[in-house]
This record gives structure tokens, C-alpha cells and sequence, in this order.
């Protein structure tokens, strides 16, 4: 599996020469409206089975969580069904938070 940290999904998102990848944030939706990262979309882990069919294989796509940890499995179960480009964000929001955005709220 494919690892970004956070400082280098900043300078990929700042990037105007690339397509901006898919942020598919996996955390619940009381954690994702509490604080994330502009522009993602929020698909909690425990949906993502059942509704793979609405993400792009052929898109880059970064799966982030808190820590890491959830990110890293559904980054995985990506990988294993045929999607190429996924990167799992090392250290999550809170890496985020701390290394990109410090006035991001943390938990």
C-alpha cells in the first residue's frame, strides 16, 4: 500500500499541473462535520463494500482517517479490487492538522 503524509497531499493538491485526486474520508460522519480536509468526501468505512461502484479505479485516490489506522484497511481493500492509484494519508487529520492546517480543530 501506498503511503502520502500530509505535507506532500498539500503539494499535490496545490499542484494546478495534475487532476486533483479523490479525498475519501472514511471517518463517521460526527468525526468528518467536527473537522476535514476541504473538498473530501465523506464515505464512512463501513459503507465503502456496498458502494465501491460509486468511486473511480482509475482516479487517484487518498483514504483518510483520524490516525491512519481505518484509512490504511479500506486503502487496502482498494488496492484489492483493482484500484491502482490509492494512497493511504500517514498519520491522518490529526498529521494534517498539526504539519498543513494548524487551526484545524483536533480530537
Amino acid at each position: 500500500m501506498q503511503q502520502i503524509t500530509a505535507p506532500a497531499l498539500r503539494d499535490r493538491l496545490n499542484d494546478a499541473n495534475q487532476p486533483a485526486p479523490l479525498l475519501l474520508d472514511v471517518r463517521e460522519p460526527h468525526e468528518y462535520a467536527f473537522c476535514h480536509i476541504e473538498g473530501s468526501l465523506n464515505l464512512p468505512m463501513n459503507t465503502v463494500p456496498a458502494r465501491i461502484g460509486e468511486l473511480d479505479p482509475d482516479r487517484e485516490t487518498v483514504v483518510i482517517c483520524h490516525h491512519g489506522m481505518r484509512s490504511a484497511s479500506i486503502a487496502g481493500f482498494l488496492g484489492s479490487r483493482d484500484f491502482q492509484k490509492v494512497f493511504n494519508l500517514s498519520g491522518g487529520v490529526e498529521a494534517w492538522a498539526v504539519l498543513v492546517d494548524p487551526a484545524m480543530p483536533r480530537y
